[in-house]
């Protein structure tokens, strides 16, 4: 089992500097992103702000145990764009993201080993502008118990330091708690060995 229980993301957007090669102009953006929805609005607001560029060029990365990524070169040449950008992605080790880089056509053509250089660096420069935290990779599970039991699951929850996402407190209580992935089975087990605590994934 990987017992890796954290991954990196960045937690706000940031805009790299200008990158400029043969008066081609290229901007990167880095944004936090959480679904693929979030990546389209995002797109959608750079062209608008960006509508006399030429290419938008982007790669992304959601998941942290099921990776899903895209790579798009947007009318440049096969992988000079999209692949140098999710190149940077990885070599910062970050997921959750979307990186754009915009660019300005110059009227001089940059050959591909240019482009792939351009792309990189804009990525590059977008990631290196960006707060990146590490955050704990968590599971949800789901507390039935009768009112009586509070106090025993409150102290549980306490000393294990566990967070709750949601209560409702009545005769018969539930809880949603997240407890970091390296700690799931133990507290998964120790909920389960009490009578009259049933505990389930979500």
């Amino acid at each position: 089992m990987d017992s890796k229980d954290t991954y990196k993301t960045i937690l706000k957007t940031s805009k790299g500097d200008l990158f400029k090669d043969k008066n081609s102009k290229f901007y990167g953006y880095a944004f936090h992103v959480k679904e693929e929805e979030d990546i389209k609005t995002h797109l959608e607001n750079l062209k608008k702000e960006h509508y006399a560029a030429r290419h938008w060029c982007y790669a992304y990365q959601l998941g942290t145990d099921n990776i899903r990524y895209r790579a798009n070169d947007d009318g440049e040449p096969n992988n000079s764009a999209g692949m140098p950008i999710y190149g940077q992605i990885q070599s910062f080790g970050v997921t959750n993201i979307l990186v754009v880089v915009i660019r300005y056509y110059g009227g001089i053509k940059l050959g591909v080993g240019g482009l792939i250089n351009a792309y990189r660096t804009g990525a590059q420069l977008a990631l290196a502008a960006s707060e990146i935290v590490e955050k704990t990779i968590n599971i949800d599970f789901e507390l039935k118990f009768e009112y009586k039991n509070m106090s025993k699951v409150m102290r549980i929850l306490k000393e294990n330091q566990v967070e709750i996402n949601k209560q409702t407190l009545e005769l018969n209580c539930l809880l949603e708690i997240s407890v970091r992935k390296g700690n799931s089975s133990r507290i998964f087990d120790l909920f389960n060995q009490f009578f009259g605590i049933e505990i389930n994934e979500l």
